[in-house]
């Protein structure tokens, strides 16, 4: 049995069989399916990897699907794709566990509601592990499609309008973004004549010159779009105000994380030289996102937009240190991606708590003094907050540090993905996008938690699901934060056969 093609059904199978008995299955019960499903893909995930014996890719599956076209269902797992493929596990079943105690409105929503989102985990697994260029852009597609289900359906209630215009926004974006995406794996294709990318990395000295860079550039600028890069974010900070907090803990989670994988996956492993050439504008497009994020979250009033553009700096740090291409970059953003996944997932289950008990995320609207009047969720949320500014000891802090790190050595000296001057130029440039975080956040703190409690009558703390989904997350917080080795340990390995020839 072939754990990974396990881990990759469940999901799939379930979301099949909530949408055959949609009128026979309760909420809680579609909520707990989901749930149990999830935490089966994580452990079969768990235990291919236990298993493997190091050589290789774990798991690895490769059967003729389209002869006639040379594509393969070609899955397998390595340190980079396994940490992602966990978190998103992780993050898909405390998403059903919060289902299960607050459903969505409307007849037998749940059950279509966990079907979507079992959807995305299927898809999502499939991309972390797809060694086909195809196959990892029909998952890729297969995850886009129920996210504008679940914004344009169970978004911003008081605003139905809004919901749908966000979610048609992230359609429009996305599918642009496909489209440049499919026409650098055609070039590939027609330039090497297979899709493999274990083939392909193998083959990258010949994915040189002027084809090649076209199918690079525009293979980065699709996934610049789905990570997102500035300016092409245009898209998420709408998106994440009008999603629910299913939504949202799933587009911050799971869905960003698609894109940086397909830089780190597809771009730096298949098509090094050219990924050389676009390297510095990978770094100077990620650290304008992290200044002009930061600043954008020190004007933003509500809590869901401020967590949205504060995405686009994390993601930007992510880009930084794909773009050095050193060992340190590489390592970066991988356990930048799930420090962020895990973080940024408290942050919106946080947010979605306070939209429901106050029926905004608005900063006014929440009043100020919540520490005194919900003190668990207050003691979450700056934990949350500190987390994500980068706090010693917690899970953003070495991801971060680490990106700065891999900037530092591209600017000490010559043969990294930067010229030492510009990396010198974006490494103080992040700086300043690291102190403007730690402003955005403690304006936040100050603004809300603070202050006289203004007089409301949603006085209501945390309830017993809500504090066993943020115990969970913060427990991963803090392992990620005191022992980084555990994620690095699984991702070093893998450094080398990412960037192969490309060094």
């Amino acid at each position: 049995m072939n754990g990974l093609v396990v881990a990759l059904a469940l999901p799939a199978v379930t979301a099949g069989m909530l949408g055959l008995l949609r009128g026979m299955v309760t909420d809680r019960v579609a909520a707990r399916a989901g749930l149990g499903a999830s935490v089966l893909s994580g452990l079969f995930v768990l235990g291919a990897w236990l298993l493997h014996d190091g050589g290789g890719y774990a798991s690895e599956l490769d059967v003729t699907w389209v002869r006639t076209l040379g594509v393969h269902f070609h899955l397998g797992m390595d340190g980079i794709s396994f940490p992602l493929l966990l978190m998103t596990t992780l993050l898909s079943a405390l998403v059903c566990w919060a289902l299960v105690d607050d459903p969505p409105v409307g007849d037998n929503a749940t059950p279509a509601l966990v079907a979507l989102v079992m959807v995305v985990l299927s898809a999502a697994i499939g991309v972390f592990s797809s060694l086909d260029l195809l196959l990892f852009f029909v998952f890729f597609e297969l995850a886009l499609i129920p996210m504008w289900f679940v914004i344009a359906r169970w978004g911003d209630p008081h605003d139905p309008v809004g919901r749908r215009v966000a979610a048609t926004r992230f359609l429009l974006y996305t599918v642009v973004g496909s489209a440049f995406m499919l026409v650098g794996f055609v070039t590939v294709w027609a330039l090497t004549g297979t899709l493999q990318i274990p083939e392909l990395a193998a083959r990258a000295d010949v994915l040189d010159g002027g084809w090649a860079l076209f199918a690079a550039s525009t293979i980065a600028l699709g996934l610049a779009v789905k990570t997102p890069i500035w300016p092409f974010h245009l898209w998420l900070p709408d998106a994440h105000a009008k999603a629910p907090t299913v939504g949202s803990v799933l587009l911050a989670a799971v869905f960003l994380k698609l894109g940086t994988y397909g830089l780190l996956r597809v771009l730096v492993s298949v098509l090094p030289g050219p990924a050389r050439d676009l390297a510095p504008w990978l770094g100077v497009l990620g650290v304008v996102g992290i200044v002009l994020a930061a600043l954008a979250c020190l004007r933003q009033t509500d809590l869901k937009r401020l967590i949205a553009y504060s995405s686009v700096g994390h993601m930007g740090f992510v880009v930084l240190g794909i773009a050095t291409l050193t060992d340190i970059g590489v390592a970066a953003a991988v356990f930048a991606s799930v420090a962020h996944g895990v973080v940024t997932g408290l942050l919106f289950f946080n947010a979605g708590s306070l939209k429901r008990r106050f029926g905004s995320a608005e900063m006014s609207v929440l009043g100020r003094g919540l520490y005194a009047r919900m003190p668990a969720l207050a003691v979450v949320l700056v934990f949350a907050a500190f987390a994500s500014l980068g706090l010693p000891g917690l899970a953003g802090f070495w991801g971060e540090m680490m990106a700065l790190r891999g900037a530092y050595e591209a600017a000490a000296e010559a043969g990294a993905g930067l010229v030492p001057a510009l990396a010198a130029v974006l490494l103080v440039a992040a700086l300043v996008g690291v102190l403007l975080t730690s402003a955005y956040f403690l304006r936040l703190i100050r603004r809300t938690l603070q202050g006289v409690p203004t007089p409301h009558d949603a006085d209501l703390d945390l309830d017993g699901s809500e504090r066993g989904i943020a115990a969970v997350l913060v427990i991963a917080v803090l392992i990620l934060g005191l022992a980084p080795g555990i994620v690095m340990g699984v991702v070093e390995p893998s450094i080398p056969a990412i960037l192969g020839s490309g060094r």
